[in-house]
C-alpha cells in the first residue's frame, strides 16, 4: 500500500474540528488545512473565525471529534491554545488531540508541547508532512 493510501486510510475514520480562536481575521490557512484534510480522508468541521476558546472546545465535544487543530497566527497562541486544553478538561474530552499551526515562533513549540499539544505545524511545512503527522498521531 502507497504512503498517501496508507495515510487516507488512517484519516478516513476520523473527525477533525479546524477552529480560529481569538479575534485573527485571517483563515486563509486554516481553510487550505480543512481542505487538505478532507481531501486525504478526514471529515473536518470549521468552526469560522473569531470562536472563543469555550465555543471550539463545545464544538469539539458535540461533534465528537477525535483532534482540534487551532490555527492562530495574532501571536497570542499561548494564552488561546491553553484555554481551549482546559476547557476540553472542563467538558470531559481529555482523549481530543490538540494541534496548532500559523504563526508560532519556535522558542514557543516546547511550552505548547507541554500544555498537551500534539503538533505544532508552521506556514513552512509541506501539507504532506501536516497529513502523515496527523494520520501518524491519530494511529
Amino acid at each position: 500500500m502507497s504512503t498517501q493510501a496508507t495515510t487516507s486510510a488512517a484519516l478516513a475514520s476520523r473527525r477533525i474540528l479546524i477552529g480560529k480562536p481569538g479575534l485573527d481575521g485571517h483563515d486563509i490557512g486554516a481553510k487550505i488545512i480543512a481542505l487538505t484534510l478532507r481531501n486525504a480522508g478526514a471529515e473536518v468541521i470549521y468552526t469560522g473565525l473569531r470562536r472563543s476558546p469555550q465555543q471550539i472546545a463545545q464544538v469539539a465535544v458535540d461533534e465528537g471529534v477525535d483532534a482540534v487543530g487551532l490555527s492562530i497566527l495574532s501571536g497570542s497562541h499561548k494564552e488561546l491554545v491553553a484555554d481551549v486544553i482546559v476547557q476540553l478538561r472542563a467538558m470531559k474530552a481529555e482523549g481530543v488531540k490538540v494541534f496548532v499551526g500559523g504563526t508560532i515562533p519556535a522558542e514557543d513549540h516546547a511550552h505548547l508541547r507541554e500544555l498537551g499539544v500534539s503538533a505544532v505545524f508552521t506556514a513552512d511545512m509541506p501539507l504532506e508532512r501536516v497529513v502523515a503527522d496527523l494520520a501518524e498521531s491519530l494511529a
